[in-house]
């Protein structure tokens, strides 16, 4: 398990849940409202996908459209009300106007999570400063993956910036798993796993009938396939 790629994918109720983890998903990113780029699921969604399956389950943290924390007071109530549920492992990232962390926000939800593992998403890809942001989160207790297209433009704009951060691991900043996501297509994949890219995150790719319909374990499994090889 541990040599091979990562593979997320959306979660966005059970049935979701249940096809992902049949088609080879490893992890489940849990969200609702994805016209709103994926905002906090419920409790009751969380437990009925605790549920329903068993591989790891990254809930995201975030209650309104952008890249703003918004009430920050409301996201540590939802990310105790998870923990109490069971969640261990999340996702969350916001930046201040100038495109710098919320360090405010960020250092506030981690007091919540007494150490769980967690995703800063691609908020990375609209931060003004990418090399600082890895900086002054470096050392932050629980991070272990950037969700990353490389660019907010998605990742065929992004692909450069990807390859550089991967030729960068394990110096300061750059320690974290990269999580390819936002815009990927199978065709990139040969050039990402090339430069030592392990992890890939899909949500639309897993759904031929679009956001309307649910995750199909088959378009799945086609990308497990494809990482496999």
């Amino acid at each position: 398990m541990s040599n091979r790629a990562v593979l997320e994918v959306i979660a966005l109720d059970a049935e979701d849940a249940v096809a992902a983890q049949a088609g080879g998903a490893d992890r489940l990113e849990l969200v609702t409202d994805m016209a709103a780029d994926g905002l906090t699921p419920s409790r009751a969604t969380f437990a009925a996908i605790r549920a329903a399956v068993d591989i790891p389950l990254r809930v995201m943290l975030r209650v309104a459209d952008g890249f703003a924390a918004g009430d920050i007071d409301v996201l540590v109530t939802r990310a105790r009300e998870l923990r109490s549920e069971g969640a261990d492992e999340f996702v969350f990232g916001f930046l201040d106007a100038d495109g710098r962390p919320d360090l405010v926000a960020v250092e506030r939800i981690i007091a919540e999570l007494d150490g769980c593992h967690w995703t800063f998403h691609r908020a990375i890809d609209r931060a003004a400063d990418r090399d600082a942001l890895r900086k002054s989160l470096a050392d932050l207790p629980g991070l272990d993956t950037y969700l990353t297209a490389g660019s907010a433009a998605g990742v065929d704009d992004g692909i450069p910036t990807l390859l550089v951060e991967a030729a960068r691991k394990g110096e300061p900043g750059y320690e974290q798993q990269i999580l390819v996501g936002g815009g990927l297509r199978l065709s990139h994949l040969p050039e990402l796993l090339d430069a030592g890219i392990d992890a890939v995150h899909i949500g639309g790719a897993a759904r031929p009938g679009g956001w309307s319909g649910p995750v199909d374990a088959a378009a799945v499994r086609e990308w497990r396939d494809v990482l496999d090889a």
